[in-house]
């Protein structure tokens, strides 16, 4: 079914939480979201359920949310599918919002696929990219994704149907602050009776992963297979240790069976931002880049001086990253007890 798209109007971010506090891929995609409702002449708005969400407003006027439309019930206090697609359902559709942005997390990817299903319209899942396409007169939203394993980018737009949906992982955008005065909050009702909801919760159990969230560190080590065998991760370990920062892989490495998936940077993996990453052993798939792309600085470790990380790193060393790697470590190890700077 097409839609009458002059109807649709404002960028609208889904604001995930847990216990009480927003999900930082919410700030990072009110962020980008400012950036498009300014080039499409839109309000930013922010919207969600929960069972005490107005609380956020605050916070969401810190980055710059025009408009907060939310539901609140004591029904919603915990996520389900059910009672938050039928809530969030009555918002979209009751104020028909031109763009929605969801955070690629597991509670995003599971609500927001009945949410296009049921709104009839398309989704685009893992987006690396947002842009406006000045050229249509609709200004649809391109939206950027690797595929065919990664080895291509595909730009995906919806051009007849709307809203038009996009799920983006934590870290793709960074989150920065744009005050506003006065955030126009949108309190409304809608009727959820438990009996009629057939998951019940019976007990939440804190999960005991070791994952690592690799966004946290301004100085990232990774390797790929140029590292050649499971032993050498010990090599990016100890650079990272001496650098202040920590290790990451590839996908092939984690493939292989060299590292958990929890240290894994690519469009699969995690995003990040360091002030400075090093590739060591990488050669530079699409899928790899679009995790770590816009790091502050990129060194390039690899002893095929044609390996596509060349074409972004700042910074390039052909050699052979088993080498490399120790005498970095030791190099920068003396400067440290010299009396220099991690930073």
């Amino acid at each position: 079914m097409t839609h009458n798209i002059s109807e649709y109007k404002d960028v609208w971010v889904f604001i995930e939480h847990d216990s009480g506090k927003i999900e930082h891929v919410s700030l990072e995609l009110l962020t980008k979201g400012r950036q498009l409702a300014k080039d499409i002449g839109c309000k930013i708005c922010a919207f969600t359920v929960g069972d005490n969400v107005e609380i956020f407003s605050e916070r969401l006027a810190e980055y710059g949310a025009e408009k907060f439309y939310f539901i609140e019930s004591p029904v919603l206090k915990e996520y389900r599918t059910e009672p938050y697609r039928d809530s969030l359902l009555y918002l979209i559709e009751k104020y028909k919002p031109e763009i929605i942005l969801i955070g690629a997390t597991t509670l995003g990817r599971d609500i927001a696929a009945p949410l296009a299903t049921k709104l009839d319209t398309g989704l685009t899942a893992d987006t690396t990219a947002l842009d406006i396409d000045f050229e249509s007169d609709a200004k649809n939203l391109l939206m950027t994704r690797p595929t065919f394993g990664g080895n291509l980018m595909a730009v995906i737009y919806c051009p007849d149907n709307r809203p038009q949906m996009s799920t983006v992982r934590p870290g793709v955008f960074q989150a920065t602050k744009n005050p506003i005065n006065n955030i126009e909050k949108i309190r409304e009702e809608f009727e959820l009776l438990e009996d009629k909801i057939p998951k019940k919760i019976l007990e939440k159990v804190k999960s005991d992963s070791d994952k690592v969230n690799l966004s946290f560190y301004d100085v990232i080590v990774a390797g790929g297979r140029g590292i050649g065998k499971k032993e050498n991760i010990k090599l990016l370990e100890d650079l990272a240790r001496t650098l202040g920062g920590t290790w990451a892989v590839s996908r092939k490495v984690v493939q292989m069976g060299w590292a958990p998936y929890s240290r894994q940077v690519g469009q699969t993996g995690q995003t990040v931002h360091p002030k400075i990453y090093i590739a060591a052993g990488i050669s530079g798939a699409i899928q790899h880049l679009a995790g770590m792309k816009s790091s502050e600085i990129i060194i390039a470790i690899n002893k095929d001086p044609q390996a596509p990380i060349f074409d972004i790193a700042t910074y390039g060393i052909v050699g052979d990253a088993i080498e490399i790697l120790p005498r970095l470590t030791q190099f920068f190890g003396n400067k440290l007890k010299a009396g220099g700077s991690k930073r």
